[in-house]
């Protein structure tokens, strides 16, 4: 019994290696799609007048004082890391279809239903629309930059 535990010892090694790594690509691709694609979207909102919240915001962000465009990507790596179980078996369109649907669901409803209330702000915008669907529309693109940089991380190897 004891050479099969140390027999499975490497193998669990590897698969927790593995999933390491895993993790690691897709907080780097949530980190990038943030600052790529949702943060690009929201420049063409504001440059458009659609939004008035200007991008890349360098204004320190509480508790580090890091610059609020740092923090926002270093949450979308988190969510990267959080989504990830649900594209990683999905392929061809279903990949894109799913990656912009929870992309564009799942940290919007965080984001309007519990960081504005955190953050003494009104529930969803107070309903506006222009903030309600922006959310939405720029949440989608960062999904789909996610499984954009997941895909090209692993072409190149990493």
């Amino acid at each position: 019994m004891q050479l099969l535990e140390s027999e499975l010892a490497p193998r669990q090694q590897l698969r927790h290696g593995r999933a390491l790594v895993s993790h690691m690509k897709a907080f780097i691709a949530g980190f990038l799609s943030t600052l790529v694609f949702h943060q690009g979207v929201l420049t063409l909102f504001w440059l458009s007048g659609a939004l008035p919240r200007a991008p890349y915001d360098m204004a320190p962000a509480p508790p580090l004082g890091v610059p609020a465009v740092i923090s926002l990507a270093c949450w979308g790596g988190v969510w990267g890391v959080a989504i990830w179980p649900l594209l990683r078996n999905a392929a061809g369109r279903t990949y894109w279809f799913r990656a912009l649907l929870i992309g564009a669901v799942l940290p919007s409803a965080v984001a309007l239903f519990i960081v504005f209330p955190l953050k003494a702000m009104p529930v969803a915008g107070g309903w506006d629309p222009r903030i309600v669907i922006g959310a939405f529309i720029l949440n989608g693109a960062w999904g789909l930059g996610v499984a954009l940089f997941i895909r090209l991380l692993a072409r190149i190897g990493v």
